[in-house]
This record gives C-alpha cells, sequence and structure tokens, in this order.
C-alpha cells in the first residue's frame, strides 16, 4: 500500500508541472509556431515537469522536504528544471542549443528559481487540501497534513506574538 499512498502524494505537484509544461505549447504557439510543434513543445516540457513535479510531493511526504521552506525546494528545481528544458529542447529542437549546452543549462539554472518560486507557492495552496481528502485512508498523507498543521499552528502564534 506505501506505493498508492506515495503516488496519491505526487499529484498536486504533478498536475502542476503538467500545467506549466502545457502552458509553454501555449506560449510557442502565439510565438507564431505551427500547432504540432507547440504540441510536441507542450509535451515534452509537460512530462518531466510532471514527473519532477511529482517527485518533489513524494520527497515531501517521506520527509525530505519541509513544508514551508524555500531553500531545498530552489535546490530541487535548480537541477529539475535545466534537465526539463533539454529534454525539451532535444525533442522538440527549437533552436535554443545553439549557444552550446552548458550555457543552455546555465540560463535555464537561473530561470529556475522564478519557477521554483511559482511551484512551491502553488504547491503550498493546493497540497493541504488535497490531504485532507486523502489523509482518512492514506497514512502518509495523515502524517503530512499533522505536519502543516503544526507549521501553521506555529506561524499563527508568532504573527499573534507580534502584535
Amino acid at each position: 500500500m506505501d506505493g498508492r499512498h506515495s503516488l496519491e502524494l505526487a499529484l498536486p505537484g504533478a498536475s502542476i508541472g503538467a500545467v506549466a509544461g502545457a502552458m509553454a505549447g501555449g506560449l510557442t504557439l502565439l510565438a507564431g509556431q505551427p500547432i504540432g510543434m507547440a504540441t510536441l513543445s507542450a509535451l515534452a516540457l509537460a512530462v518531466p515537469l510532471a514527473l519532477f513535479g511529482g517527485l518533489y510531493g513524494v520527497l515531501l511526504g517521506h520527509g525530505v522536504f519541509r513544508p514551508g521552506t524555500f531553500g531545498p525546494v530552489g535546490l530541487y528545481w535548480l537541477a529539475a528544471f535545466p534537465v526539463s528544458r533539454l529534454m525539451q529542447e532535444s525533442l522538440a529542437g527549437t533552436g535554443g542549443l545553439a549557444d552550446g549546452v552548458l550555457t543552455f543549462l546555465a540560463y535555464q539554472a537561473m530561470v529556475s528559481l522564478g519557477f521554483a518560486i511559482g511551484f512551491l507557492w502553488l504547491h503550498e495552496r493546493l497540497m493541504p487540501h488535497w490531504l485532507v481528502r486523502r489523509a482518512a485512508g492514506n497514512p502518509i498523507a495523515k502524517e503530512l497534513l499533522d505536519h502543516y498543521l503544526r507549521f501553521a499552528h506555529m506561524m499563527r502564534s508568532r504573527k499573534g506574538g507580534r502584535r
């Protein structure tokens, strides 16, 4: 059952990654590329972002990451986002590698921190609602939900102490 329970934790992050990749396809379409190229671009980015986003949820559930912290998540996406973009560029081939792979990866690493901020912001808003739904039948989700609740209580008590 641990596999199913872990996969349930992957769904919010995988959804965020898939939507982000699909939006990239829409941007490719807006840039004047044909529908086929936009579709390929969207899928080539949506799949790895969904996999890395889902893996984040699993790692969060197993205590590798903690809710409310950005540093480790920023480092995670510092590696995962450039790899995802490299996979997209390798499949869709829009000419991004013209200056070389290292230059491409360095630029994507810089962009990755912006993506990490957006990903974490969305994940922190979606995951607790998902955990409330899954906690009854998933002990990992229940434990993670308890962690979120303790964190929220701690933040509320800190905020109340400042007034």
